[in-house]
């Protein structure tokens, strides 16, 4: 497994900019539920948490652990949901967006720069951000969102699961996974499917 460092922060930091902030998105390629932006500002010269990883990569217990301690080192973390509604109306690229310009609002204060994982994020000054490749495996602050993003957004799936409990929302968290794809052509969509995504057609598979 690769491990994130701060460099990138530590370089922004010594440029006199104090609050970086790392920002990255989960559910963009599911069928069901919101998708949601995670933001992160660690301190300045901060020790990097040890276990930090793309959250991907990581099982649901480590992840649990460290959005724990990222919420405790950090000084500032936020997240941004944009619903099923939002998701259908503007489409998954618009929605998106909109998630990650809600978790820097929802902040307690602005960033200086935003690192954001492949991103440029739109209608906000491109001279105070910086598209990251393979942000999240290399870069400290968008791993550690991606683990608060994952984490509130599992959570709230398995919410839903009991509303819905056909479905198996606790276990694939809306990914269009086999077991989903049975559940949709059984049961039918309910109002936590993307129609946008064009999941009509697993009803007559």
């Amino acid at each position: 497994m690769i491990f994130p460092t701060l460099d990138l922060e530590r370089k922004l930091w010594s440029q006199g900019y104090r609050l970086v902030c790392g920002i990255d998105e989960v559910g963009r390629g599911c069928f069901a539920g919101p998708v949601v932006a995670g933001a992160v500002i660690f301190a300045p010269n901060c020790e990097l948490i040890d276990g930090v990883a793309d959250s991907k990569l990581l099982k649901p217990r480590q992840r649990e652990k460290l959005a724990v301690k990222i919420k405790d080192q950090a000084l500032f973390w936020a997240v941004g949901e944009i619903s099923v509604t939002h998701i259908d109306k503007l489409g998954i690229g618009k929605a998106t967006q909109m998630a990650f310009r809600k978790a820097i609002k929802n902040l307690a204060k602005n960033p200086d720069v935003t690192l954001i994982d492949a991103f440029y994020i739109k209608h906000l000054n491109r001279k105070y951000q910086k598209a990251v490749k393979d942000g999240d495996t290399i870069c400290a602050s968008i791993s550690a969102a991606s683990i608060i993003a994952k984490v509130y957004r599992d959570k709230l799936m398995r919410s839903l699961d009991e509303k819905y409990p056909e479905y198996g929302f606790a276990k694939h968290k809306g990914y269009g996974t086999k077991l989903h794809q049975e559940a949709i052509k059984k049961y039918g969509l309910t109002r936590l499917h993307r129609k946008s995504f064009n999941l009509a057609k697993f009803l007559t598979i």
